[in-house]
């Protein structure tokens, strides 16, 4: 009963919205660079100031991220956004979920609709082709998320309460196949065949899932029992199931059984090499590539950094992490271009979870996590003059010379990525045959603990920035 008005509390939340703030990079090509034009610090957007921000969502293979208040970017055309700009073929509709892949976005509405817009080489639109929102092949849909290269609904019909589509590489959709199959007689050139068409997890048909997340290539689910399941691409041990092996079907993670499942509000995260979850307590429990040093968590360990925290929301990008808890925000992992937000004067990374010191004292409603870049979502209520502290982008160079000269960049990039696609038939991800050839020689022992201080949570006494944000 608890649990349940926990989460009615978390939902009038995100209901009543509040500020959006980013860090992180502003661009592809200035990932991992010196951070020319990045925010290293988290940063207000001029065009969403004042703006009752309900949710935001990105994803570990995303460069593009959605906003919600009350082609890839659903405009209907390939251009580039320097500032969020809103979606107004969806100004019918209200939307209360959103999703997004490495080059696509899925959308949630009120009434169970599912639209989806942007790269739709392997069918992750689970529709046809299209540059601006188009309906998706599902009803009842309740919320959606997306991995590199597929998308996952969930829907309030009976037995078919989760579907899959788009690339099947690793297994990512749950039925049981990759669809590989060679494309030459004479050689051996693989591909796998796309499954553009949303399809019910057969496997799955007499459970209901009730929450879902995905990293690049592999998801993560949780069903009404609390039953946690993991499928997919298995290196680094981000399935939870002591071994590196793909799961082609979902397979329950032995952990969260018998007297340590999933409460109703607990908290599901999917980055690219992990996967967390908060169980009983609100205990955050890891698995999969959690540090760049060190051996990997083959099975879920609880973050004993994080212990006593009252964690509202988490995220997980690309190498880093995020979370709301108490009147804190907390991020760590392997920063590339300043995601933590940390700040200019402070450390780029961090091994343990560590506080960003610029939000203290602040409520947080949401976060969300890209390729390399975050955003957070603050309460405007009790904070005073807080806010006035962060600076305010507002995009001083885009004029037409200069949007001109962005449009043409965005062209050639966009024909650089289609020509890479064309060029590699079996489209392996960021973390896909280099990372298996890391696993052969790499460590793949259980992991150890981490043996870093403990937080304690508080008792209560850049010319050419390019920041994609859809806002619907």
């Amino acid at each position: 009963m608890k649990a349940e008005k926990k989460v009615e509390q978390e939902e009038e939340e995100a209901v009543k919205g509040g500020e959006l703030l980013f860090c992180g990079a502003t661009r592809r090509s200035a990932i991992g660079g010196r951070n020319v034009g990045n925010f290293v610090s988290l940063t207000r957007l001029r065009p969403l100031v004042g703006v009752n921000i309900r949710l935001v969502v990105s994803g570990c293979a995303s460069f593009h991220c959605v906003a919600l208040d009350k082609g890839q970017l659903g405009h209907g055309d390939t251009m580039q956004r320097d500032m969020p700009a809103v979606v107004s073929k969806l100004s019918q509709h209200t939307v209360v979920g959103a999703a997004a892949g490495r080059s696509h976005t899925v959308l949630v509405t009120k009434d169970g609709l599912s639209f989806s817009f942007g790269w739709n080489k392997h069918g992750q639109l689970g529709t046809e082709v299209e540059s601006s929102p188009v309906h998706c092949l599902v009803s009842e849909v309740r919320t959606a998320a997306c991995g590199a290269d597929f998308s996952v609904w969930l829907t309030s019909v009976e037995g078919a309460s989760i579907l899959t589509a788009g690339l099947p590489q690793y297994g990512q959709l749950g039925h049981g196949t990759d669809n590989e199959y060679n494309t030459k007689s004479s050689s051996v050139r693989l591909a796998y065949e796309a499954q553009p068409c949303p399809k019910t997890l057969a496997s799955l048909a007499g459970e209901t899932i009730v929450k879902v997340a995905c990293g690049t290539n592999h998801t993560v689910a949780v069903d009404s029992n609390g039953f946690v399941y993991t499928w997919g691409f298995g290196g680094y041990g981000r399935l939870g199931h002591r071994e590196q092996k793909d799961e082609w079907i979902p397979r329950r993670v032995d952990i969260f059984t018998k007297h340590n499942v999933l409460p109703p509000d607990a908290i599901i995260s999917a980055g690219s090499l992990n996967s967390a979850c908060t169980a009983g307590g609100g205990q955050l429990y890891m698995w999969g590539k959690i540090k760049n040093a060190g051996d990997d968590w083959m099975y879920p360990k609880p973050l004993m950094d994080l212990s006593g925290w009252n964690i509202r929301c988490m995220d997980s990008g690309n190498t880093h992490h995020f979370v709301g808890a108490e009147t804190s925000c907390i991020s760590w992992g392997q920063s590339l271009s300043g995601e933590l937000g940390y700040g200019p004067d402070e450390q780029k990374s961090s091994t343990n979870p560590k506080k960003v010191e610029i939000l203290e004292g602040m409520h947080v409603i949401s976060v969300a996590c890209g390729f390399a870049h975050s955003l957070v979502v603050a309460d405007r209520m009790n904070v005073g003059d807080l806010l006035d502290q962060f600076d305010v982008y507002d995009d001083k160079t885009s004029g037409k010379e200069n949007s001109e000269k962005r449009k043409s960049k965005d062209s050639s990039e966009l024909e650089e990525d289609k020509e890479k696609d064309s060029d590699d038939e079996s489209d392996e991800s960021d973390d896909g045959q280099a990372e298996q050839k890391m696993q052969r020689g790499g460590k793949t022992g259980r992991g150890r603990d981490n043996g870093a201080l403990k937080l304690t949570p508080e008792k209560k006494s850049a010319d050419g920035c390019c920041i994609d944000i859809v806002l619907v």
